[in-house]
């Protein structure tokens, strides 16, 4: 049986966004020009604003955050929805516009710009028809039901208004059949190879034996003491009649279309470069993840650099232990040898359980400030777990921990060597410590707790997995190797994204330079690469932000010298939220000339 566990830490981060105007019915935000009133006071009005406003826009991501004012209803995903949030956006940065930023506080200063940041990468991604291209193997609509597991369950309405928003999912199947039609007429598609996994997916989903369908789950795991269980089995007869007549009737008509319409027709191609103003839109995304001017090229030379580095010091360490051959034979005995493996999902995942409880004790040594919100560490669910990576990670929520969710599919191809590195990422002092200390921020407006900057979020968590070398998790010369396997394969990201969707590398390029340089598993590597191809631009982001956080840790260890202190650095980053890495720079330097003026007085 596999155990469950909450490991209860110390503290995270997130971020808000707001807006001070008056809200019309239609969402739209409009300034009432008062006498006289304070640019602060008008600015913190404009954020409360676009707060409701957004939360009205998404009542799913409003359930997230504990309002369940909107908790019977669903986030459309129709091209009209698309339309509205592009024009509400677009009012929303014209209204900010108006605030006069050198009259607001420092604080609020730092507020508009993370607020002018979100908007203005909305407004610049909306040029681009990003609606067509959603569909893909590594989650969305055939896989919502996740969301209604990851949701906090606290009163019986808060059972049926999941199932009300069932009854609307239905309409957003519809929506995507729309859309990909469309996608399809004006040649935007996704490649065949991630059609063919979405179409794998809902395959599954609609041939599976209903007892088991994961859209049951919710229902079947209801507690007892919340619901009766004579209405708890009615919700379950009502969810099956409704996955049987209407869920899984949507999902045959959209596997149909993607079966025989768009999988005959879309693109052999891998690359985003090749879908009409493709590489405008890829140079679009690698600004937006890394948060940098950075063009596509310069970022693939970052990365050649970063493999030839790292894989200096992997052969350091086959040297340290007096391997007998050369370094692709040393990866392979890494991936083919008993010893590194476990040969069932239990014994994995205990094993995942018990590092987890071993580093935690070891965080003191770095940092100050903790977390109060738990983690717990679960299985990848087994509908997704062959389609997707190795590990991910879900925030807390009001009443709900974190998760680290890890992949428990296939055993014998996932290493021990990988277990420390990637429980430093996904949980602490990674993505639970950065979210959770984010989440807990006082005196912040309420998006910032909730804004996720891709290059701060996963350059931090990269980031992190150095930090298991202070805690001592990496003294086996092997589970240092899986670190360094971990760093290289987000460098080898730069050149092989950059590669694919930029220029003209093929997917058996990009393979091949992962099986050169990494001891990662063929299976591994090739969910990665098709995780590329499916999501460009975001796997830049790790290691960009990465480099970024370890250039200004060793300025502040220089700069400082015997008043350097790895936790008040650590405080220092984390502390106002996810920030783009210009404005992480920045307020790092801020702290180390007010620390230095210290010293001299």
């Amino acid at each position: 049986m596999r155990k469950y566990i909450l490991i209860k830490i110390i503290p995270l981060l997130v971020l808000i966004s707001c807006a001070t105007v008056e809200t019309q019915t239609n969402n739209t935000l409009v300034i009432e020009e008062p006498n006289k009133i304070d640019e602060n006071q008008l600015f913190i009005e404009y954020l409360d604003k676009d707060w409701e406003k957004n939360l009205d826009n998404n009542p799913l991501f409003a359930s997230y955050t504990g309002d369940k004012s909107s908790n019977d209803k669903i986030n459309s995903n129709s091209i009209e929805q698309f339309i509205k949030e592009k024009e509400s956006d677009q009012n929303s940065l014209y209204l900010l516009n108006k605030i006069d930023l050198s009259k607001l506080s420092k604080e609020n200063q730092l507020n508009f710009k993370l607020k002018e940041f979100g908007l203005s990468n909305s407004v610049n991604a909306a040029q681009f028809p990003t609606y067509y291209l959603r569909l893909n193997q590594r989650g969305g609509i055939q896989s919502f039901y996740e969301t209604g597991n990851r949701l906090v369950y606290a009163t019986e309405k808060d059972y049926y208004d999941w199932f009300k928003r069932l009854e609307q999912f239905v309409d957003n199947i519809n929506n995507s059949l729309v859309i990909n039609k469309e996608g399809l007429a004006k040649g935007h598609t996704q490649p065949k190879l991630v059609t063919k996994g979405v179409i794998a997916q809902l395959d599954a989903m609609i041939k599976s034996d209903i007892s088991s369908n994961p859209y049951l789950k919710v229902f079947k795991d209801a507690d007892e003491s919340i619901i009766n269980i004579e209405d708890k089995n009615k919700l379950i007869d009502d969810a099956i009649l409704l996955i049987e007549n209407r869920i899984n009737p949507a999902y045959k008509r959209l596997h149909d279309f993607l079966l025989n319409d768009y999988l005959p027709n879309s693109r052999e191609s891998i690359g985003i470069k090749d879908i009409p103003n493709g590489k405008k839109y890829y140079e679009y995304l690698a600004n937006y993840y890394t948060t940098t001017d950075l063009t596509p090229d310069e970022i693939h030379n970052i990365g050649l650099k970063e493999i030839e580095r790292i894989r200096s010091e992997m052969e350091q360490i086959i040297k340290d232990v007096d391997w007998d051959g050369d370094f692709l034979s040393f990866l392979n005995y890494l991936r083919t040898s008993p010893r590194f493996y476990y040969d069932n999902a239990d014994d994995l995942f205990d094993a995942y359980l018990i590092m987890s409880k071993t580093i935690d004790p070891l965080l003191p040594k770095i940092f100050k400030v903790f977390p109060r919100a738990p983690y717990g560490v679960i299985p990848i669910p087994d509908e997704t777990a062959p389609f997707t990576t190795t590990a991910y990670y879900n925030s807390p929520s009001p009443g709900r921990p974190g998760y680290f969710y890890a992949n428990l599919y296939k055993p014998e191809s996932r290493p021990k060597y990988e277990i420390p590195v990637l429980t430093v990422h996904e949980a602490v002092p990674g993505h639970h410590f950065q979210i959770s200390i984010a989440q807990e921020l006082e005196n912040v407006p309420t998006f910032r707790k909730y804004q996720g900057i891709t290059a701060f979020v996963e350059g931090w968590g990269l980031y992190s997995e150095e930090l298991g070398e202070f805690m001592g998790i990496y003294d086996d010369p092997y589970d240092k190797f899986g670190q360094l396997t971990y760093d290289m394969w987000r460098a080898i990201r730069l050149v092989v994204d950059t590669g694919m969707h930029y220029m003209d590398w093929t997917r058996e390029d990009a393979i091949n330079l992962f099986i050169e340089n990494s001891a990662k598993s063929k299976l591994d590597i090739e969910n990665e690469v098709d995780r590329y191809i499916a999501w460009p631009g975001q796997a830049l982001a790790y290691k960009i932000g990465q480099l970024k956080i370890l250039e200004l840790r060793n300025k502040a260890e220089s700069m400082l010298g015997d008043k350097y202190d790895i936790k008040d650095f650590h405080h220092e980053v984390l502390k106002r939220g996810s920030l783009p890495l210009e404005l992480l720079e920045f307020y790092i330097d801020e702290w180390i000339t007010e620390t230095l003026s210290l010293i001299h007085i």
